[in-house]
């Protein structure tokens, strides 16, 4: 199965931004100020996980006051949290784990998915449905680049964004390697710096991690 165009653009723009923040919001209304620190930062793209009360409407808000952002949803675990975080703007899905049932949905509906894998049988799996792009969750903990590199050998069809354990430290050397078309991080969107306000930092925080991509991928 070929990826639509739907797909392909979203994960094209991945690729672009090289870094996707990862965000937990408590408050919906801190969505509007956060969007504006990513886009002024450089990173105009947010993987709101579904596990807080405020993620859907989050989500709504980010899309709508920031059409070019990329605002998507994580942590979505069943297929009635695809329909509200679709049906709120959101452009893409994100899983921690490989659910076939939710997959199988989002490709029914022409609706981005990049399910988290862990081993060879999972990601083969994946492929068998269609998908070449998949998250490898969690990536330090599971043996980080290496094991990516080591899968990926097998599976050369397969481009990964790896999301658990990523940092400043450690996330060049993810996205040298050409299997990885992004890294997902929640380093510079800290739960503590939302919820004192700290959007300033924040931005600072998302253009340092912008110049790593742009220092990577001249």
């Amino acid at each position: 199965m070929a990826n639509s165009k739907k797909t392909e653009e979203v994960f094209k723009r991945f690729s672009e931004i090289g870094i996707i923040p990862v965000v937990v919001l408590e408050d919906a209304a801190d969505a509007e100020p956060l969007g504006r620190a990513l886009v002024n930062g450089g990173l105009p793209a947010a993987e709101v996980t579904f596990r807080t009360s405020a993620a859907e409407e989050s989500i709504r808000i980010m899309a709508e006051k920031f059409p070019d952002m990329v605002v998507g949803a994580g942590t979505v675990l069943t297929k009635e949290n695809v329909d509200k975080a679709v049906n709120a703007g959101a452009r893409f899905i994100v899983s921690p784990g490989l659910d076939p049932e939710i997959v199988e949905y989002c490709l029914e509906k022409d609706i981005p998915v990049c399910p988290g894998t862990q081993s060879p049988s999972e990601m083969i799996k994946c492929i068998d449905m269609g998908l070449d792009h998949v998250k490898f969750f969690p990536a330090e903990p599971s043996g980080g680049l290496k094991m990516i590199k080591s899968i990926t050998a097998a599976l050369t069809t397969l481009k990964v964004m790896p999301t658990g354990g990523i940092n400043a430290d450690n996330v060049r050397e993810y996205l040298q390697d050409e299997k990885i078309f992004c890294a997902g991080g929640s380093w510079m969107v800290k739960g503590d710096l939302i919820k004192a306000g700290k959007f300033d930092v924040i931005e600072q925080k998302c253009r340092e991690a912008a110049e790593i991509v742009k220092s990577v991928r001249k």
